[in-house]
């Protein structure tokens, strides 16, 4: 197992915070090569299920997640049950006051491909940090410029 955790600071309200970051279907919007869509139930229940597909032109993966914690407006949990990704992860976001808030995002991961994806995490650990740590600050803007229904 591995855990990732990082955060952004958003110029936004928690509930606001909240409402931009379960907007599933445009998480595309802000988190690099990701599109994410509801597959079961209505994305805002425990055991709703998600599909998130990361990839460039076709190709890549789908991390396919059941909600398993839903604390409007503080925590998502969700548990990885696709083939490719396993573990936890867990969505939070911290009132920091009317216009501020902070989105802290962790994951709690077994690595695919046994000691093959063991050895290789070291390797890949800093572009997938580097990779998320750039979609949360797109996300801190998107939260901070959110309005429900617009893309």
């Amino acid at each position: 197992m591995t855990d990732v955790v990082l955060s952004v600071e958003v110029g936004a309200s928690a509930g606001t915070t909240w409402l931009a970051l379960t907007d599933w279907t445009r998480q595309g919007e802000w988190m690099l090569g990701t599109e994410v869509k509801v597959v079961e139930g209505n994305g805002r229940s425990v055991g709703s299920k998600l599909a998130a597909f990361t990839g460039l032109a076709g190709i890549g993966f789908t991390d396919t997640m059941e909600i398993t914690t839903w604390e409007p407006p503080v925590r998502c949990g969700v548990v990885h049950v696709g083939k490719v990704v396993k573990g936890t992860a867990t969505f939070q976001v911290l009132d920091k006051g009317a216009n501020r808030a902070v989105f802290v995002w962790a994951e709690h991961l077994t690595l695919p491909f046994g000691p093959l994806g063991k050895l290789g995490w070291p390797l890949v650990k800093p572009a997938f940090t580097l990779g998320l740590r750039h979609s949360l600050q797109k996300f801190a803007r998107f939260a901070e410029n959110y309005s429900v229904g617009t893309p």
